[in-house]
């Protein structure tokens, strides 16, 4: 019985140790036990706060007291950003800052901070910054010298990289591919080689063909494909790239947001005379073209690399 009631008293002095915030003195003291947002003082400067992705619920407390307390709000689309504002009942003004925003607009933002005013800088979704507008702004009030921090919260990436089930100790973000074919292959190829997991954003009518590009480029990996994360109908689809080229084919365009995650290259020691004895066969059966998809596919090297040594063995075979 002793040693429960020690135990039990240990437990409660640690409990109220925890519940301990320093202020901006140094100093301790305890953390309100409230869940709704209150008004705190606020310095002049940006604070980039992150929001839901798709569930209004996840978002921390510490934003709500920011969204609550700043002067002013700005974001990429008040349409947007306002239901989140009418939810939790905030009625600050909101300023539009987006990729169409001009410098001029920045610097209004940038001379507001400069007198005494407290900016939350908003995306549509998630962390701003993170494949959104914002890294301008941020850069401009380095350059002054204002204050700048951060509120986290929500982010696409990281959370399709947890359900992934790809390596997470070394990733790559890499934000959203170019739309044309050439340009995106020209992208991909750079990372072939990297050592890591690599993410990406996609929208649905693009998905198939960025996933045809990455077997093409990277080839063939494993993949996972998420959608709507945090969302009632959050989705992930999982296996090699050519099994979800293969699944996304047979289906309608995927609605909603969506990551796509790429597991790091294989470790295939395939020698280059192997792989030129191995392409000789092939030709001597097959086009071109065909060769360096079965070559590709037997050695998990990029099918652009074994395709281009295709055609210079094609080139050089005796007529």
């Amino acid at each position: 019985m002793t040693d429960i009631t020690q135990k039990s008293d240990k437990a409660l002095e640690t409990i109220s140790t925890s519940s301990q915030q320093v202020d901006n003195n140094g100093a301790s003291r305890p953390i309100e036990n409230k869940t709704s947002p209150r008004s705190i003082p606020m310095k002049a400067g940006f604070y980039l706060v992150a929001t839901p992705i798709g569930n209004l619920r996840d978002i921390t407390f510490r934003a709500l007291d920011v969204l609550s307390s700043v002067d002013l709000i700005i974001c990429e689309d008040t349409r947007v950003t306002g239901k989140l504002m009418s939810a939790y009942g905030f009625k600050q003004k909101m300023h539009v800052y987006n990729d169409h925003s001009t410098d001029e607009q920045r610097e209004y933002l940038i001379a507001q901070a400069a007198e005494g005013k407290s900016i939350a800088v908003l995306s549509d979704a998630g962390t701003p910054l993170i494949s959104d507008p914002g890294y301008k702004l941020v850069r401009s009030a380095i350059e002054k010298e204002l204050y700048i921090t951060s509120v986290p919260g929500p982010n696409a990436a990281l959370s399709a990289l947890q359900l992934s089930g790809m390596a997470t100790d070394q990733f790559s973000f890499l934000g959203f591919l170019p739309s044309k074919t050439t340009a995106r292959q020209k992208a991909l190829q750079k990372w072939s080689e990297v050592p890591s997991t690599l993410i990406f954003y996609e929208t649905g009518p693009r998905l198939l063909d960025s996933l045809q590009d990455m077997y093409q480029m990277l080839g063939n990996r494993d993949a996972a494909v998420m959608r709507e994360l945090t969302k009632m109908y959050e989705e992930a689809k999982r296996g090699t790239l050519q099994e979800l080229i293969e699944h996304y084919t047979d289906k309608s365009t995927p609605k909603g947001e969506i990551v796509v995650v790429i597991g790091e290259p294989e470790e295939v020691e395939v020698s280059m005379d192997s792989i030129e004895d191995q392409l000789k066969k092939a030709l001597s059966t097959m086009s071109v073209r065909d060769a360096a998809e079965v070559v590709a596919r037997a050695t998990g090297k990029p099918k652009k690399a074994i395709y281009t040594l295709a055609l210079k063995l094609g080139s050089s075979a005796p007529k």
